[in-house]
């Protein structure tokens, strides 16, 4: 179980690949937990814009060291 947990560096070009597949899932999701009245469609755009942002920011700094 302590592998779950390993803290070792996880390399940029995974971190922006685990985000942008964060941004489909939830481009996915949310729209069904809003129709189903579970998520206010403020809160899904909101967190669909932040995890779009936090995959641009990752880019931004992978461009900046390429």
């Amino acid at each position: 179980m302590s592998d779950l947990f390993d803290h070792r560096a996880v390399p940029l070009h995974r971190q922006i690949a685990g985000a942008e597949r964060e941004v489909r899932q939830r481009e996915r999701v949310y729209p069904r937990l809003v129709e189903r009245g579970r998520m206010r469609p403020e809160m899904a755009r909101d967190e669909i814009e932040a995890m779009k942002a936090i995959a641009a920011t990752l880019k931004n700094i992978q461009t900046g060291k390429d």
